[in-house]
């Protein structure tokens, strides 16, 4: 079985993303052959794209995520190199529709604002029961879940720290997870451990909850720039959270799925 495929990504948070006429498998056996990084072409996930426009995305493990900040400007650019949008237009998510502007072009290089919506602040001060003791975190919806813990550096192991806060029993579906280290009154540096696909080199919606528990708690004040492994992203918070950042296309090819 033959699927076509577009590879983009938004910050080294790389996507595949396959139009919807032209594939009738985008199942979760099938998103976690093609994003395998080993065996297939490798991603931190799939996005079905559709004329409405709308998008699906499934990460590389198979399972189906609301929304990614990054994902949705590959998808914008994905769009506009085929033609089907223009400078200024909506595309639906599973988080409802998100507005997209095109900033700057040059090539197969985008740089899109993006309109996350208004985020919203569950619980700033949740105290999470952990193995090796409990911390406190905060418990933010972007579109997405978001567990964020303010952090004085990286030294501790976030990953393995990621690792069980994503899968933890108070969250049944799961939660993208956010380690924040306070640069200046307007700047933050993050780390990020995604449900569903572990460590990614940044995240859209993880800097949107990131940003959002940073200013909740005063550590930083609107607008915020923030460091990412991959690069800096920009929001502001204007009752919703506006997100400024790139979009690179980067192959296009078929990916050959074995059902069996």
């Amino acid at each position: 079985m033959k699927i076509p495929f577009c590879k983009a990504h938004g910050a080294k948070n790389d996507f595949l993303l396959t139009w919807a006429a032209e594939t009738s498998h985008f199942t979760p056996q099938a998103a976690r052959a093609i994003c395998d990084r080993y065996t297939g072409v490798g991603a931190d996930g799939w996005m079905l794209v559709d004329d409405a426009p709308s998008i699906r995305l499934l990460n590389s493990d198979g399972s189906e995520a609301e929304l990614s900040g990054n994902g949705t400007r590959c998808a914008a650019a994905f769009l506009i190199h085929s033609g089907k949008a223009a400078d200024k237009f909506s595309i639906r998510t599973g988080a409802g529709e998100k507005q997209l502007r095109l900033i700057e072009r040059q090539g197969l290089k985008y740089v899109f604002e993006m309109n996350m919506g208004m985020p919203r602040v569950i619980d700033p001060r949740f105290r999470l029961p952990l193995r090796a003791g409990s911390r406190e975190v905060t418990l933010v919806d972007v579109g997405n879940p978001q567990c964020v813990l303010l952090v004085p550096n990286f030294e501790v192991d976030w990953r393995a720290l990621g690792a069980e806060i994503e899968s933890h029993a108070h969250f049944p579906r799961r939660t993208n997870v956010s380690f924040v280290r306070r640069v200046d009154n307007h700047t933050i540096d993050v780390r990020f451990y995604e449900r569903g696909a572990g460590q990614t080199m940044s995240s859209g919606t993880g800097s949107t909850g990131a940003v959002v528990a940073a200013v909740t708690h005063g550590w930083v004040q609107s607008p915020v720039t923030v460091i990412t492994p991959a690069g800096n992203l920009a929001l502001r918070w204007e009752g919703d959270m506006f997100l400024t950042g790139p979009a690179e296309i980067v192959a296009e090819g078929v990916f050959h799925y074995d059902e069996a």
